[in-house]
């Protein structure tokens, strides 16, 4: 068993493609069909299914997926401790939903890019439901998610930022001159909210089921900016995070309606397995995003210091 094919395999479960696993090792897609089917006869078994292109692990792929991993982490250990140079090294795979790789996400990897850069980083955008299984799974080192602020079992996290949510709406909406709302105002409008995966529609579906609102229409997007578009053309209410709408408030595109949305507190928190080993290369991600959040917190723009 070589290294390579480890790394190989490791690439290709992460992938779940021939053509990006080999991509991402600058192989030819045959080397990487060579060195796994090497691989499969010398342990006897299938690691993968192959459909096409793509692939899916086996049974067998998955228990051994996480001995591969543990290999190549002690590995890269082994390889920093002996390391000559001073510049840090290694691969670091992060996760996280659209609206935090919008908003909240590319002022880290800019500055991380900037500090570290023989290290590899390697993003990959996951709807919110999926984000846990990815860390569980051993396909991302860190994920970042936009939800109740809460421990999650088996991971070790922190809280980055608290995040308001509020219900907007268009200038020209009838609600939008209202100075108090109740709930019989809700009713026979249309509300435009992400998917049922989402964290906060849960919470939000949650909430209107208690309070009793009905007769209302639901429209369902999975994009944040789309929901935003949609609202500001009158379509509806929307609800969404203080960081993808102090622009649209700011500019008047946008109107937060007086409803309070604190029952329930949300942030965005980052995420890692609590049996993983944290290389160097992932802690300095850490360090420099834990730095990041801290400098740019004071810094952060919200409706109420507009004086909403």
């Amino acid at each position: 068993m070589e290294l390579r094919q480890l790394k190989t395999f490791y690439t290709l479960a992460s992938t779940l493609n021939f053509t990006r696993a080999a991509e991402v090792q600058n192989y030819v897609p045959s080397t990487v069909t060579m060195q796994m089917k090497a691989l499969e006869e010398e342990l006897g078994v299938k690691l993968v299914d192959r459909l096409g292109k793509n692939v899916t692990l086996t049974d067998a792929g998955r228990k051994f997926l996480r001995y591969a991993d543990n290999i190549l982490s002690v590995v890269e250990e082994a390889q920093h401790a002996v390391k000559q140079s001073g510049e840090l090294t290694g691969t670091v795979v992060i996760s996280a939903d659209e609206t935090l790789c919008t908003y909240r996400l590319p002022a880290v990897l800019r500055q991380f890019r900037l500090c570290y850069p023989g290290i590899r980083l390697m993003f990959r955008p996951l709807a919110n439901s999926n984000l846990k299984q990815s860390l569980r799974e051993g396909d991302a080192d860190i994920i970042f998610m936009l939800d109740e602020d809460k421990d999650e079992t088996g991971f070790c996290g922190e809280k980055m930022l608290d995040e308001p949510f509020y219900l907007l709406v268009s200038p020209d909406h009838p609600l939008a001159a209202r100075t108090a709302l109740a709930i019989e105002d809700f009713h026979g409008e249309t509300f435009l909210l992400t998917d049922k995966g989402c964290s906060y529609r849960t919470f939000f579906d949650r909430s209107l089921s208690q309070k009793g609102m009905g007769g209302i229409t639901e429209l369902e997007f999975n994009s944040a900016e789309a929901i935003k578009q949609c609202a500001k053309i009158g379509m509806g209410i929307a609800i969404l995070p203080e960081m993808a709408v102090i622009g649209e408030v700011d500019r008047g595109e946008l109107v937060p309606l007086p409803w309070d949305l604190t029952a329930t507190s949300f942030a965005t928190q980052m995420f890692w397995h609590e049996e993983k080993w944290i290389s160097p290369a992932i802690e300095a991600f850490l360090s420099l995003t834990r730095e990041t959040f801290l400098k740019s917190s004071g810094g952060v723009e919200t409706l109420s210091s507009k004086g909403r």
